[in-house]
């Protein structure tokens, strides 16, 4: 019975390599899903200080620009109207067809006190 000691580790070893693209693919999901909800946070805190800019009378498109990070500021869309501000924000995605789908949309309004 020498030979089914080695056996099993060799067994072992087919099965963690079988098992590693599902492992991979599982951990792209995950990363996804925290760049999606990072993407979340930027835009609401963009939107909430384009809010206070347009309360103050400023110029809240570039209060949400300067709100956010260097490499989101290309994936945003502003959206100002007279008392609300619309920020949209695509995720980075390996797949730039999933990072539209996937965009996410935060608003702030200015409300009388």
């Amino acid at each position: 019975m020498k030979g089914g000691a080695g056996n099993e580790r060799g067994q072992a070893a087919i099965e963690v390599l079988g098992a590693l693209p599902a492992l991979l693919a599982l951990g792209l999901v995950v990363l996804q899903l925290l760049a999606v909800g990072y993407a979340a946070v930027l835009a609401g805190a963009a939107a909430e200080a384009g809010a206070l800019a347009l309360a103050g009378g400023g110029d809240a498109e570039r209060s949400v620009r300067d709100a956010l990070p260097g490499w989101s500021r290309t994936r945003a869309r502003v959206d100002v109207s007279a008392d609300t501000v619309r920020v949209k924000l695509r995720p980075p995605s390996p797949l730039g067809s999933l990072s539209r789908r996937l965009e996410i949309t935060a608003g702030a309004a200015v409300g009388a006190p």
